[in-house]
């Protein structure tokens, strides 16, 4: 009468019964009763994979979904902005305000760069052309930092012999001086295994870019602290030895606007753990992107009282001063705030 075959076959598990109709025929009740637990219990594991698959299938798509989302709206401000850049609207502003508009708008331009580098591997034909870097001068005052294994004994019990090394160079800055970090990284081989062993890259908040943390600390100081455009950077720089283009610190500071968010939400968590605060919103005048003309928007500040031994602020970007602006900044903390007017 032929055989019968009642097999199953997902992921990692794998049962199949090979009998003939004649032995089923001849199988009692007990036999039968343990082939049936047998064929539920398969079920029940093809069950919990089939459904476990589907759940992680689903939040693949989610995933999926949202990064397409993210990208199309960061695809979009990027437009935005480079429509702003050289559209007519910004032919018409002086040289300096044009040099301020463009500006800023490099600096989200770089920011939304990295995001888009978060969100998703580019596309081939996405792959910008990196910019030709500008050399270090050659007089600059240069340290040198090594970084080796700590270990030069191979797993085969072999002694490593060194066989070069990798530098790379970092434009660092303290106040009126420039300086430039030589990491060097020794190149480790073993003749045996013919495997190379070396140092891990050190961690940059810009990876493969030219500047320090301190460097990139300075421009963000000049700017946010000092009120200094990075055109006037770029001419005191020059003064003090290293041509730097306003557009590439541009683009460092839209980088470490992204780079930097952890640590701003992780003040966020702090200042508002504090019982009472005290909030100001400071008129700013700024340009309407794509039109003539300017807006009134707001930059609130939260901190907590002079009392208390926390000495932190938290800023908050908003187009407007109703009540709304400092609920969304706030969240759901709780607790008491006063609000202090400024004038300018």
């Amino acid at each position: 009468m032929g055989n019968v075959t009642i097999s199953h076959c997902f992921g990692l598990c794998h049962h199949t019964f090979l009998m003939t109709e004649q032995q089923l025929q001849g199988m009692n009740e007990t036999a039968l009763r343990s082939l049936a637990r047998q064929l539920m219990s398969t079920l029940g594991e093809q069950t919990e994979v089939i459904e476990s698959t589907q759940v992680a299938l689903a939040a693949k798509a989610k995933e999926v979904q949202f990064k397409d989302t993210v990208i199309a709206k960061l695809s979009f401000e990027m437009a935005t902005l480079r429509r702003a850049k050289f559209g007519r609207t910004a032919e018409t502003l002086d040289a300096q305000q044009r040099a301020l508009f463009e500006e800023a708008i490099d600096e989200d331009l770089a920011a939304i760069d990295v995001q888009l580098d978060a969100v998703g591997p580019k596309k081939p034909s996405q792959e910008k052309r990196q910019p030709k870097r500008t050399p270090i001068p050659d007089d600059l005052p240069r340290t040198e930092i090594f970084h080796e294994p700590q270990n030069t004994q191979c797993p085969c019990g072999c002694q490593l012999k060194r066989i070069g090394q990798d530098v790379s160079e970092k434009l660092d800055y303290t106040p009126g001086t420039f300086t430039v970090e030589r990491h060097v990284r020794g190149k480790w081989t073993c003749a045996r295994c013919e495997t190379i062993i070396q140092a891990p890259v050190p961690a940059h908040v810009i990876d493969k870019g030219l500047p320090t943390a301190g460097l990139l600390a300075q421009v963000l100081v000049a700017k946010y602290a000092d009120h200094l455009p990075l055109y006037r950077l770029e001419g005191i720089f020059a003064r003090s030895g290293a041509t730097l283009a306003r557009a590439t610190m541009a683009d460092w500071v839209g980088v470490c606007g992204v780079q930097l968010n952890p640590l701003v939400q992780r003040l966020r968590e702090i200042v508002l753990a504090q019982d009472i605060l005290h909030a100001d919103e400071t008129p700013v005048t700024t340009l309407k992107p794509g039109e003539k003309g300017t807006l009134r928007a707001y930059l609130w500040a939260y901190s907590p009282s002079k009392h208390d031994s926390l000495k932190a602020v938290i800023y908050d970007f908003a187009k407007g001063r109703a009540g709304k602006h400092a609920s969304d900044c706030l969240g759901d903390w709780r607790g008491k705030l006063r609000f202090v007017r400024t004038q300018i």
